[in-house]
């Protein structure tokens, strides 16, 4: 019983990869093919510009530009320690009239609140509380008629529009930070994007367990893209290497321990194998395989190789 299980599993086996050597060097994609190399070759890859926007596909150029040698470092996006308020009261009474509530966006001035005292008075006195900064109205602790007592917090207003990286140095990395420092600024949240900010304060003292110093980084943030407490990937810019031929470091990809890129002419996208050298945290250097305003793709590159895989081994080159 088990010798004739055995031949069974063996002849599903050969099955399968006579199947997959009839497979035709043409894939289909939304309604048409996408033609490779053929004749098991992993040759030239073409795609229509449907096919192309259908995968997103983004391209850069190879461009003599600059590699900024940086220290990455990780941190925690803060509120601005001058752009929030916790607006509390000194006095004991009643909440007489609301005018703000949560999501409300206050100007500095304006009025939030009116208590009236439980001091003596015919009528008893009326305090009215206003925003001491611009910003939004992110909690609101209190309701129409509700007794309040000295020091309680009434609302919490932020403003967003510029915001801390709170990052750590390690101690054997502290000389090569200083303040005014450039520093780009990367999230989970918005991969595309790189904020720019600057050293503003180098702390005084090592975290005596982690061994590491924590610094502030100051960053623009008009479109309130960053959050309290996300996390960031930090690059400080300590030094600026020009004139290198680089792409982005989104076109780099790896495989089996070499590193290539997809070139596209035309509507035909081709493997070349690259030497890499130096890089930081958006491009890395090309030392070999491209010249300046070669086109490489960045987006889509993976459904790009795919297609490739499809159409066999790759090439020989001169130095196979």
């Amino acid at each position: 019983m088990k010798i004739r299980t055995t031949i069974f599993t063996c002849l599903a086996a050969i099955a399968t990869v006579m199947l997959c050597l009839a497979i035709p060097q043409r894939l289909f994609a939304h309604g048409a093919a996408i033609e490779t190399g053929g004749g098991g070759g992993g040759g030239p890859v073409k795609l229509t510009k449907e096919q192309q926007a259908a995968i997103g596909l983004k391209t850069a150029k190879a461009e003599l530009g600059t590699i900024d040698s940086v220290l990455v470092l990780n941190g925690k996006v803060k509120l601005d320690p001058n752009l929030h308020m916790h607006v509390s009261t000194r006095i004991e009474g009643r909440v007489e009239k609301l005018y703000a509530k949560v999501g409300d966006r206050v100007e500095k001035g304006q009025k939030l609140v009116e208590i009236q005292s439980r001091q003596i008075g015919d009528p008893p006195p009326v305090v009215t509380i206003e925003a001491m900064v611009n910003g939004i109205i992110n909690e609101r602790s209190i309701t129409l008629g509700e007794a309040v007592e000295p020091n309680k917090e009434l609302f919490h207003i932020i403003d967003l529009s510029e915001v801390i990286v709170e990052a750590e140095v390690y101690e054997e990395d502290i000389g090569k930070v200083k303040l005014d420092q450039s520093v780009r600024i990367h999230v989970p949240g918005y991969p595309a994007d790189a904020f720019e900010g600057k050293i503003t304060f180098v702390g005084l003292e090592l975290d005596p367990e982690k061994r590491t110093l924590p610094i502030w980084i100051s960053v623009k943030n008009p479109d309130w893209k960053l959050r309290p407490d996300m996390f960031a990937k930090t690059a400080v810019v300590l030094t600026h290497n020009e004139g290198i031929l680089s792409v982005p470091k989104d076109a780099l990809m790896e495989e089996g321990g070499e590193k290539f890129v997809f070139v596209q002419v035309g509507d035909t996208f081709n493997r070349v194998d690259v030497q890499a050298g130096v890089e930081d945290d958006r491009f890395v250097e090309i030392k070999d395989g491209l010249v300046p305003d070669d086109v490489v793709v960045t987006d889509g590159k993976r459904e790009v190789y795919t297609s490739w895989l499809m159409g066999g081994k790759k090439p020989a080159t001169d130095k196979d």
